[in-house]
């Protein structure tokens, strides 16, 4: 008969494992900070080296002795894994060592469920939760083995646990129905600001690589930010003004992190869609991080498992103040802006950034010259309307030569819209020099 499972507390044995194959290793400073930033109190670490995990306990008999006699010298009250167990792995550890045992995802998870604010989050955070606790319903609990029965209890003959899976598969339909109402509010968002051909970015990077930091500095917003992992887990919108470009929607997403649970990255598609809808993608990166290149490594790896691979990207390199390194913009053979260095908590390079954008983003901004008669009044109220205008000049006649730059896109609106053409107006494109200008 298993254990019945004592309260879990926060004193914690943790327990990290350097493995031969590349794709099993994790980070373990990584690992202390997901445990603190869960608000778990780290009382000893363990560590050892295998070639592969233990079909059975994940690790040895003599490493499973060491967690045992730490356990009780230090008074700890769960064991955290820094990687992924399998369900019997979980089952069997906690039988042998009468604790809770958490692994990593299962870490995860209880960060984000702590960082949830906006009822979305919430039932993203649960659908991840429940997907997890499906596969581990029997662990722990002895009362799930039980048959219903007794005078009055007598029914089907439906066991505990598959009375408690059944209504586990409820729950997990229901919050899927109503997570796919909340993506069709989004699309419904992003049809709108398509028509309005508002560009749209989008920020992404390893989770405590500044990002709501940045976003904060750009937007003026009080989104929370601390150096913590998923400091801020709910996704938060906001329109900024970007040089030529005019309105631009700025969207701060959740951060990624090495190996992600895949039950996390499905839960959260709806918010993560933010990022596959961009025009334009943020990948802000910490530069001070030492294990940056694996970290930007990890991000294109999630970023290509939501559909997002071939989306243009920015790289922003961010907390430049922390080594000394002067903010600068690197660009590539057709001299296109492919990397920002700046440091967002000090506002060090943001007119860089927004350079960047700019260049990126107005890269269909028109430049054009306009004569337009003395009875054309309206059509002059109107490029002035859309702040196109840079120059006027009148003539002897009594027209108006009009210099203009604005985005491609108007500009065929606005011919379309009033029903004229370029060579009605005498356009002249474009406009290069001072002495061309009408």
């Amino acid at each position: 008969m298993l254990f019945e499972r004592p309260n879990s507390g926060e004193r914690a044995i943790l327990v990290h494992l350097d493995f031969h194959s590349e794709d099993e290793r994790e980070d373990s400073n990584e690992f202390v900070q997901l445990v603190t930033s869960a608000g778990g109190d780290p009382v000893a670490f363990i560590t050892g080296s295998r070639q592969r995990p233990d079909a059975r306990l994940f690790v040895g008999t003599g490493k499973l002795e060491e967690i045992r006699q730490a356990l009780l010298a230090n008074e700890g009250e769960l064991v955290l894994f820094n990687h992924a167990l399998s369900p019997s792995q979980e089952r069997n550890i906690e039988r042998e060592l009468q604790c809770r045992v958490l692994d990593r995802t299962g870490l995860i998870l209880d960060i984000f469920a702590q960082r949830a604010n906006t009822h979305e989050g919430k039932l993203q955070v649960e659908l991840a939760q429940l997907q997890h606790m499906s596969t581990r319903l029997v662990r722990g609990w002895t009362h799930l083995e039980r048959q219903k029965g007794g005078i009055g209890l007598r029914g089907p003959g439906e066991s505990q646990l598959e009375t408690d899976r059944r209504l586990l598969r409820a729950r997990i339909t229901s919050i899927q129905a109503r997570l796919q109402k909340v993506r069709k509010q989004r699309e419904q968002a992003r049809r709108a600001r398509r028509r309005a051909e508002i560009p749209a970015l989008s920020l992404v990077g390893y989770t405590n690589a500044g990002k709501s930091t940045l976003f904060n500095v750009l937007t003026t917003s009080e989104v929370y930010a601390a150096d913590q992992l998923f400091a801020t887990l709910d996704p938060t919108v906001r329109r900024i003004q970007v040089g030529d470009v005019g309105p631009v929607i700025l969207a701060d997403t959740v951060g990624f992190i090495r190996h992600l649970p895949h039950k996390l990255v499905e839960a959260f598609r709806a918010t993560l869609e933010e990022a596959v809808m961009a025009d334009l993608l943020v990948h802000v990166v910490d530069c001070a991080d030492p294990e940056r290149h694996d970290n930007i490594k990890q991000v294109l790896g999630v970023l290509a498992e939501i559909g997002a691979a071939d989306i243009p990207l920015l790289e922003v390199y961010n907390k430049t103040d922390l080594i000394d390194v002067e903010p600068r913009i690197e660009r590539n053979e057709q001299g296109v802006p492919t990397r920002v260095w700046l440091s967002a908590r000090d506002a060090s390079g943001l007119a860089l950034f927004y350079q960047a954008l700019s260049e990126i983003l107005g890269s269909e901004v028109c430049e054009t010259s306009i004569t337009l008669s003395a009875g054309q009044g309206r059509l002059r109220a109107l490029l002035y309307g859309l702040g196109a205008v840079l120059k006027e000049e009148l003539n002897d006649d009594g027209s108006q030569c009009l210099q203009l730059r604005l985005l491609e896109s108007d500009w065929q609106r606005f011919l379309s819209n009033e029903s004229v053409s370029e060579a009605s107006l005498h356009s002249t494109r474009p406009v290069s020099t001072q002495e061309e200008f009408c």
